[in-house]
């Protein structure tokens, strides 16, 4: 095959890091190469210095036979790389199409938008990969699977020999993944070149010819996918052999249903969602993007409306008007937008880790304990293993899989006796997703029951106890392990299967409920 990218001898430090160490590899033209490693790999600092953000302290970097270098992104992208980022660069009160071609608007004579012109030329584009979107509607009303397929596709507008995807499943469903994967597919075959990066293993072997392993910021090994396993993938990444990556499952028991969703309706989003949790029990909640699953959890926890619908907690009926209320009643939504929602990235670690309960580490009458705060702080980062020098750290300083910990370590702090996790392992690595696992299990082997919402069918396999399939707002189906089927639950998740619903309860459960 025609070489068309070689990176040689590539590094680039920070001060105390280096973060890329004498890194090379190729990349062959129409190839698929997947880029692994744990958070702190390099995989990033990599992809920067090839996609123009940043520029090596030392290397070259080889385009289609000819030494280039960047200025920037920009300078990146008229040389041929193009990069889409997993933090999306959309504009949120701009049209489909003014993101598609921002900066490379359509003009007349006088340097006016031509509007026809650039709406035309999106829904061409749009047609291309057969996406029904208005080029007109404003992205803010766009779910965000839709978000990141269009991020990906005004990459793609640019015309790039080489196309650098960072994490680009990580907001997307299967059907989207499907999608996704269909047409790297079919710009594969007309020459484009892809570097995939990703921590998702499973999607290495469906989408990639070969895979790149880097860890500590050093270059570990390039292997044919069809000649390695994920366990030896795993084992390349952290060093080390992790053999069960969910967790022991065998010896559950459960007692008593002791929470309960009654009838909660939202008009347009869900509608007559009834289901109930075991102490113990982890519950997964499947369905593709735009199913109403975060929606739902939201409205659980307060922080959206619901039309109507009743909570029991202990066979007790609980009002939760917001947050707060939740909170009180011990009831934990861990968000799926971590930096947007769910982390306060600019301040210290500690101050994230007592956010939710404030009152109880101040006095009677409002000032801070900051011997308690310290303490508190000190003994999470030490349970949930944050990886950081000083409670003072910056949240934002993190890995993803740090601030991901970060985040459960501070909901850990109101007790939860409900914790509804949305996307727990998005963009984290496989070192991270199993001490997050193996935290989630230890809540649920201490009697707190889990809800897990995820688009990874793997990990709602691996991890739950039964796993209700929304589809359109409403429940569709009940797997449970002995039937556990990626094909069941898209199934159900895609309304094909409209089986009637057995039961939206725990099995062994069913004469305890009140309502």
């Amino acid at each position: 095959m025609e070489e068309i990218l070689r990176v040689e001898n590539i590094s680039k430090n920070f001060p105390g890091v280096l973060a890329v160490d004498n890194v090379s590899f190729s990349l062959q033209k129409g190839e698929i190469l997947a880029l692994v490693g744990e958070n702190g790999a390099g995989k990033s600092t990599l992809t920067n210095m090839l996609g123009g953000v940043l520029s090596p302290d030392q290397g070259r970097i080889i385009l289609d036979g000819k030494s280039v270098s960047f200025q920037s992104s920009h300078d990146a992208i008229r040389k041929g790389i193009s990069t889409v980022f997993q933090e999306l660069s959309l504009v949120s009160n701009l049209s489909v199409a003014e993101n598609i071609f921002a900066n490379r608007h359509p003009v007349g004579p006088v340097n006016n938008i031509r509007w026809r012109k650039l709406y035309q030329e999106t829904k061409d584009l749009l047609g291309k990969f057969i996406l029904d979107l208005d080029p007109v509607m404003l992205v803010k009303r766009l779910s965000m699977g839709q978000r990141q397929i269009l991020e990906i596709l005004k990459a793609i507008s640019t015309k790039p020999i080489v196309l650098i995807l960072d994490e680009p499943t990580s907001s997307l469903a299967e059907a989207e993944i499907d999608y996704l994967f269909h047409n790297i597919r079919k710009l594969q075959d007309q020459g484009m070149s892809f570097i995939y990066t990703t921590h998702k293993l499973s999607e290495v072997f469906k989408i990639a010819n070969r895979v790149m392993v880097m860890r500590d910021g050093k270059y570990v090994g390039i292997e044919k996918v069809t000649e390695v396993t994920e366990a030896d993938l795993v084992s390349m990444m952290v060093g080390r052999q992790i053999r069960n990556v969910y967790g022991a499952v065998s010896g559950k028991t459960f007692s008593s249903e002791y929470f309960r969703v009654v009838n909660f309706c939202r008009e347009g989003v869900f509608h007559k969602i009834t289901f109930g949790l075991r102490r113990g029990e982890i519950l997964g909640l499947a369905g593709l993007v735009g199913a109403g699953r975060t929606e739902l959890a939201r409205a659980i926890f307060g922080a959206e409306p619901k039309d109507s619908g009743q909570i029991y907690l202990d066979g007790n009926p609980v009002k939760i008007a917001g947050p707060r209320d939740a909170i009180r009643y011990r009831i934990a939504y861990l968000t799926e937008d971590r930096k947007a929602l769910g982390l306060f990235l600019g301040m210290q670690i500690r101050d994230n880790l007592i956010a939710p309960f404030l009152k109880q580490l101040s006095s009677s009458i409002g000032f801070m304990k900051e011997k308690l705060i310290n303490r508190h702080a000190r003994e999470k980062v030490k349970e949930f293993a944050i990886a950081t020098p000083t409670i003072y750290q910056k949240v934002l300083n993190l890995s993803g899989g740090n601030q991901q910990k970060c985040l459960v370590a501070m909901w850990m702090g109101i007790r939860p006796e409900v914790i509804i996790f949305d996307e727990p392992t998005r963009g984290v690595d496989v070192g991270a997703r199993v001490e997050i696992y193996q935290k989630l299990r230890g809540f649920a082997s201490a009697g707190t029951g889990i809800i897990v919402i995820s688009s990874d069918l793997a990990e709602l396999i691996g991890m739950c106890d039964r796993i209700l399939v929304m589809h359109q707002g409403e429940i569709k189906g009940e797997v449970l392990p002995e039937n556990y089927s990626e094909e069941l639950i898209l199934s159900f998740a895609t309304g094909i299967n409209n089986q009637p619903l057995i039961c939206t309860t725990a099995p062994d459960a069913k004469e305890n409920l009140k309502s």
